[in-house]
């Protein structure tokens, strides 16, 4: 399991006053059509933080399949791209010990107070790479949102792990900024 995620799982206790298999157990008792009808329950309800009211309800759904295994089924045919995601999780976690990565059925979310990036193998040779940057121009290697919609403001496609460059970079830790 990443060494964020079991963290902030030991930690759930004492930041959201439940474990996570307390927190399984009362979202297995209410039927929620969509993952952020959960979330908002949970946030408005309960008084937990959207990420950690995230990160429960994804794993809730996900009871059969770790964190590990979301990953690797994403990668599943595409693992030419895993050095790219790993580049990508490597800086991410240079950041600081306030970055949450929560693996997802078709993405992976990188979180500060805020989901700040995605990371989703969008084809067998591409990644798109999502990020959150409040007023950030477009151009022609930092995109518009596409398929993220207002999940992210920009997107970054990315087919070789040198790509994973000092621009890159720099992207990655503004949006990390702007997500406390």
């Amino acid at each position: 399991m990443d060494k964020a995620l079991q963290t902030m799982i030991e930690n759930m206790p004492e930041k959201t006053g439940k474990s996570l298999n307390e927190w399984k157990k009362l979202l297995n008792t209410k039927s929620f059509s969509k993952h952020s009808e959960a979330v908002n329950f949970l946030k408005k309800e309960h008084n937990v933080t959207h990420g950690f009211a995230n990160t429960i309800v994804a794993l809730s759904k996900e009871e059969n399949e770790s964190p590990t295994d979301l990953v690797k089924n994403q990668y599943e045919g595409k693992e030419n791209l895993l050095p790219i995601y790993e580049s990508l999780l490597a800086l991410v976690n240079q950041f600081g010990k306030d970055v949450t990565i929560t693996p997802k059925k078709t993405g992976v979310s990188i979180i500060r107070k805020k989901q700040f990036a995605l990371i989703n193998p969008a084809t067998k040779t591409r990644i798109d790479l999502g990020l959150k940057l409040k007023d950030k121009p477009t151009s022609d290697r930092l995109e518009n949102s596409g398929p993220f919609g207002t999940m992210c403001t920009h997107r970054v496609k990315l087919s070789n792990v040198s790509e994973v460059d000092s621009e890159l970079k720099k992207w990655l830790k503004e949006a990390y900024e702007q997500a406390e």
